[in-house]
């Protein structure tokens, strides 16, 4: 319940960052981007034509009298240019008269497209040549434009060159066309596309969630974002000069590079003047598999951070951290692949939160895990480290799946000891020597069991009770138990001669062992258990302790593990315990 709580608030907090589409957030979407996309190749459609420092010098300054780009426009026409689009605004009427010059060159020569720059004058041009499909379409509102001189209007067409900056203030989109209050104004880029395609109007199509794509009949339609905006693709295009004019066959950008004439605005690429930006726009416009940000993004974002984000706690919890860690990395690789993909189809889908947040949700639970794990080896360490070899304890703290504290059923071999003649001695000796005698008597005991890969389970006073093939696999257990039992008798034998030098009185214990099912694995209250063993084969080893003093062996050994110790024992006459209708048969060994 505790780590499902943790994956929630994981899963709740990383989230917000997407829904309320934070400005960090933000940067770091755009900057994956940025990264991401591969730089194409330009149309061919298209040259910029750069009015540089050396012209504004030898022209005498800027601006340039309009009949001078009178004989521009008709030298750019005479060099075999399909179209023109002057990225430069007209507002104000040439000081030198030269506005009819200018006019008439762009009526007889080729479609010219003039630039119109946003402000906050409430002016707008009227709607011309729009055509919609959908009911309550909304786009980015225009809050004016400063359109050109009236004789400009009726030579060439005008179109809004705007460039709005993202949260990291680069250029990335440009609305291909703004809403008015009377209805919608087009960018320079729709009417460059207009005169590309020799058409007067254009199409959008949308809902009532956005828009999503505008045509111009003759060319295919470009997927815009829900707000109308286009991705532009930062291409090459290439670049000529007033001396050169490498125009045939294109459709030329006019703009100025010369310094301190036109701002230079920040992109992806660099500082770019407003031409060479409305050239990318319109390259991108035609561009094979354009960048677009589809109207769903947002909910596939969600599904792929969810979907991951689930997952990997899933297979961490699930599996073991190997495994689980794999898995993950996996998951992760194809997160990004599928990112990696749709964004060279041109479908601009984030994944990178995604994977960060798939790396903070793993991380954390690799940690809980990893966690649970160590408190699980330490309670293993502390559970069994008095009753277990070290190389066993180890054996379980390295791979805790080898124990199960929950419970199970296993065949075991079972060891009872009991010290006789216990309450005589402890009347005879002072209770520190009967201390000193006890633990002697049990720490050869618990060697023995522990040299032969046993557990010692309990003391319960004088006496022991050991298990073998309990937790860990034990080959040959009813084997192991009987050698054990041996060399606890050995020993027993040994101490005894140490015990008469320190004159102390000696000790002599009975064994009982017996194998068969029994259930094995924590038990006992909720707030205080013990790893130990109950079942029928459990209790009859017990009884078989006890009935050695009265059969007069030191050792007696139940059936079941005779038949599977191996060795050739010695059959006692089978004796009756409570509980059970038949008598038990008994061997012993000598």
């Amino acid at each position: 319940m505790k780590k499902t709580l943790i994956f929630l608030a994981l899963m709740f907090g990383l989230s917000l960052p997407m829904v309320y589409q934070t400005v960090p957030y933000q940067t770091l979407k755009l900057k994956t981007f940025d990264a991401l996309i591969h730089k194409k190749e330009p149309t061919g459609f298209f040259t910029i034509l750069n009015i540089t420092e050396e012209d504004v010098i030898a022209e005498g300054g800027y601006p340039f009298p309009r009949s001078r780009l009178a004989e521009i426009q008709k030298k750019l026409y005479g060099n075999g240019a399909i179209g023109v689009g002057w990225v430069i605004a007209f507002t104000e009427k040439d000081r030198f008269g030269g506005d009819g010059d200018f006019a008439m060159s762009m009526r007889m020569t080729v479609p010219t497209v003039l630039a119109m720059f946003n402000n906050e004058s409430n002016d707008y041009p009227p709607t011309t040549g729009t055509v919609i499909l959908g009911e309550n379409i909304q786009g980015i509102k225009a809050n004016g434009v400063r359109q050109n001189i009236p004789i400009f209007r009726t030579s060439a067409s005008q179109g809004v060159a705007s460039a709005p900056t993202e949260v990291d203030n680069l250029v990335r989109q440009i609305p291909l066309l703004m809403q008015t209050p009377n209805g919608w104004v087009a960018s320079f880029g729709t009417e460059v596309l207009k005169s590309l395609a020799q058409q007067n109007s254009y199409i959008i199509k949308g809902s009532e969630i956005g828009i999503e794509e505008i045509a111009v009949k003759g060319i295919p339609p470009t997927k815009l974002d829900k707000y109308g905006r286009q991705w532009i693709s930062w291409v090459d295009t290439p670049q000529t000069t007033l001396q050169e004019m490498d125009v045939k066959g294109k459709f030329v950008f006019v703009g100025v590079t010369a310094k301190g004439v036109m701002p230079q605005i920040a992109t992806p690429v660099g500082l770019l003047e407003p031409h060479k930006i409305q050239a990318a726009l319109s390259e991108s416009i035609l561009i094979e598999d354009s960048l677009y940000v589809p109207n769903w993004n947002l909910t596939a974002e969600l599904v792929i951070f969810i979907v991951l984000g689930s997952l990997t706690w899933l297979v961490l919890n699930a599996l073991g951290i190997t495994g689980g860690l794999l898995l993950a990395i996996i998951f992760h690789v194809l997160v990004a692949f599928i990112g990696f993909y749709l964004i060279s189809k041109g479908v601009l889908i984030d994944t990178m939160w995604s994977l960060i947040s798939g790396f903070i949700i793993s991380s954390s639970a690799f940690y809980l895990r990893f966690r649970e794990q160590y408190k699980l080896r330490q309670q293993i360490k502390k559970q069994f480290e008095h009753y277990l070899d070290p190389r066993q304890v180890k054996q379980l703290q390295k791979n805790p799946d080898l124990l199960k504290l929950g419970g199970e059923k296993r065949t075991c071999t079972f060891l009872f000891t009991d010290l006789r003649g216990f309450t005589a001695m402890s009347e005879k000796v002072s209770p520190e020597e009967v201390t000193y005698i006890m633990n002697r008597v049990l720490t050869v005991q618990q060697e023995a069991v522990q040299s032969h890969g046993g557990m010692v389970d309990k003391y319960i006073g004088d006496a022991m009770m050991a298990i073998f093939n309990a937790p860990l696999d034990l080959k040959n257990h009813s084997m192991v138990a009987v050698d054990c039992a041996l060399e606890i008798m050995y020993q027993i034998n040994l101490l005894n001669k140490e015990l008469k030098k320190e004159d102390k009185p000696s000790v002599a214990i009975g064994i009982g062992i017996n194998s068969g099912e029994a259930i094995i694995g924590n038990m006992g209250s909720k707030n205080r258990f013990d790893y130990t063993a109950i079942g029928d084969a459990v209790n009859i080893a017990a009884r078989l302790e006890s009935a050695t003093k009265e059969r007069g062996v030191d050792i007696l050994i139940g059936e079941q593990t005779e038949r599977y110790c191996g060795y050739h024992l010695e059959p006692l006459e089978p004796i009756k315990v409570k509980g059970k209708e038949n008598s038990l048969k008994i061997y012993t060994c000598r």
